[in-house]
């Protein structure tokens, strides 16, 4: 089927020209990016709706952005610093686990709202044409926005301990920031779009990768450094693509922690895989999606 668009109001006649038409895609693998950038207006509203209409009939509105995972710093603190006496290779507790916390919390949040793309916009999705990859775009840019608000926090602490002691100790590594965001950003959004085609049919899905993920932060160096991972689950963390970003973040910012050029290879190469065949599934999904949502 065809749809077809009229400059005007009135009954279209087969003179007239048409603003746009909607063709059904035979290729597999299609991602118009010109049609996105047409689309940027609508990318930039939603960007807007996620970021503000989160928190806008709150109290605190705002500050939740940094509430929450300075609660979540603090529990860790008290409970795998203090209480449990988790190794952080000798760096102060409150900033070890919230540069751990600030980089999970982006490729998790990314992760957890891409994959609700189809069920959470089905509304939208059955009245008004757009390219759906707008949706996790804009989750993706508005969750950097959040991001980048906690990389406030985490600055306003690091420069404390950086003039308060000679523990932390930064280097050139910093610059490979934007690669890490981008790469946490990647994995995110092409393991959501997967899971977000998916929950078309089987919703159980969305569930179980809630659970899933606050499962898997154990399985990554946010609680505790990798030096202190027994050799035979060493393997197993390792294989983690999230475990070279934050070991690699850490090390820039702290000066302490493992880097590997080899981790971040294999991130990177893990980040293009999954992306890509994130978006051959929902571009492959979103043709007949409104059928079984």
């Amino acid at each position: 089927m065809i749809l077809k668009f009229s400059k005007t109001n009135s009954i279209p006649s087969p003179e007239q020209e048409w603003t746009r038409i909607i063709e059904p895609r035979n290729s597999l693998f299609h991602l118009n990016l010109q049609e996105i950038w047409q689309y940027r207006d609508l990318l930039l509203l939603l960007v807007r709706r996620d970021f503000v209409s989160l928190y806008k009939q709150t109290i605190l509105g705002p500050l939740w952005f940094l509430i929450q995972p300075l609660l979540q710093t603090l529990i860790f603190t008290v409970v795998f610093g203090n209480i449990a006496k988790i190794s952080t290779d000798g760096l102060p507790g409150i900033l070890f686990y919230m540069a751990g916390v600030t980089c999970w919390n982006y490729f998790a949040e990314t992760l957890n709202k891409t994959s609700e793309t189809f069920t959470a916009n089905a509304q939208i999705f059955g009245k008004v044409y757009f390219p759906r990859v707008i949706v996790p775009l804009s989750i993706v840019i508005s969750n950097l926005l959040k991001f980048g608000v906690q990389m406030v926090m985490f600055l306003v602490v690091w420069f404390y301990y950086l003039a308060a002691n000679d523990v932390v100790r930064p280097n050139y590594y910093i610059c490979l920031l934007p690669l890490l965001i981008t790469l946490m950003a990647g994995i995110g959004l092409g393991l959501g779009m997967i899971i977000s085609s998916l929950t078309t049919k089987y919703r159980d899905l969305r569930f179980l990768i809630q659970f899933g993920v606050q499962l898997a932060m154990y399985a990554t160096p946010v609680i505790y450094p990798v030096s202190t991972i027994p050799p035979k689950y060493a393997g197993f963390v390792a294989s983690n693509p999230i475990t070279p970003i934050i070991e690699s973040f850490r090390y820039g910012w702290l000066g302490q922690g493992q880097f590997d050029w080899g981790g971040l290879a294999y991130s990177s190469a893990f980040c293009t895989i999954i992306l890509l065949l994130g978006v051959l599934i929902f571009t492959r999904v979103e043709r007949t999606f409104m059928d079984t949502v």
